[in-house]
């Protein structure tokens, strides 16, 4: 069951076109909406059964300030569970940029890529599915080196 469920999702957009006439098409599944769907949705499971395993489970009741520790762990899972579904997000923005006529969506700033799923496993070969996840700590492509001409990583 799961298994065609996800298999329909990615037909659904891979095909975010449908023919109205001939010479017409309606869009009605932009590129990039699935994964963002999938994140978020995985984000909110992740978020609420760690919240709730550590509220059942690892807070005891008898303890002082018992409220105000399960509201922390709702907001530490919430981080948490953001930071796993990162590449959903990162696949989402970068597909909705991909080939729409402005420069950082088009070679040689970044791929054309023909569907969610060719950009994630792009990105996985690369080794750049959690490119731009932390604020504080970057880190430089290993073995990649900076060209000016084309102005990105080799």
């Amino acid at each position: 069951m799961f298994q065609s469920l996800v298999i329909y999702i990615l037909l659904l957009d891979e095909c975010f076109c449908f023919p109205v006439t001939h010479d017409v098409c309606c869009c009605f599944f932009p590129s990039g909406l699935v994964p963002r769907l999938l994140g978020d949705i995985l984000s909110l499971w992740i978020c609420n059964l760690l919240a709730h395993v550590i509220n059942t489970y690892a807070i005891d009741d008898s303890m002082s300030h018992t409220g105000e520790i399960k509201n922390c762990s709702q907001a530490v899972t919430g981080f948490f569970a953001s930071m796993l579904t990162y590449p959903f997000v990162l696949v989402s923005n970068l597909m909705a940029v991909n080939n729409c006529g402005l420069a950082g969506g088009l070679p040689p700033y970044a791929s054309v890529y023909p569907t969610w799923v060719d950009c994630w496993r792009h990105l996985s070969r690369e080794g750049d599915l959690s490119r731009g996840n932390s604020v504080f700590f970057r880190k430089l492509p290993a073995g990649k080196t900076y060209t000016s001409e084309q102005k990105r990583f080799c």
